[in-house]
């Protein structure tokens, strides 16, 4: 299980870990349950230039479309092709097996992310 408390959250309910100059992204837990059954994701492709707070990509499930936005200004550098594959891993893990993209970023970007605790209180919950 991923340290929930060393990830980045964005208000679009993204999560991201940071490791160098190297950001990974996916959707919360939240999000996930909201959306309900992913059956579909459409990703950049790699190589493609993402803007923060931009969308990027989307989400589709058996209620709903949601959009994926970049979290942070970078290029995408690998996508989850397994997920691209199995949608359904977005729900059955959305902080390991399902995340999403990896974002070449500058880290020092990333002050503008949420804390755990800030998600939460966003979220009006105790994920």
């Amino acid at each position: 299980m991923t340290d929930l408390d060393a990830l980045k959250y964005t208000a679009e309910h993204e999560w991201v870990a940071l490791s160098g100059m190297t950001a990974t992204v996916g959707i919360t837990d939240y999000a996930a349950e909201k959306l309900g059954d992913v059956v579909y994701v459409d990703l950049p492709a790699v190589g493609t230039a993402v803007s923060a707070d931009a969308v990027c990509g989307e989400i589709e499930s058996t209620k709903s479309v949601g959009e994926l936005y970049a979290p942070l200004n970078g290029t995408v550098v690998e996508i989850n092709e397994a997920v691209v594959d199995d949608p359904s891993l977005v729900n059955a893990g959305p902080f390991g097996e399902g995340w999403l993209i990896r974002v070449e970023i500058d880290p020092a970007d990333a002050d503008v992310l949420l804390d755990r605790a800030a998600y939460v209180a966003l979220t009006g919950g105790d994920q």
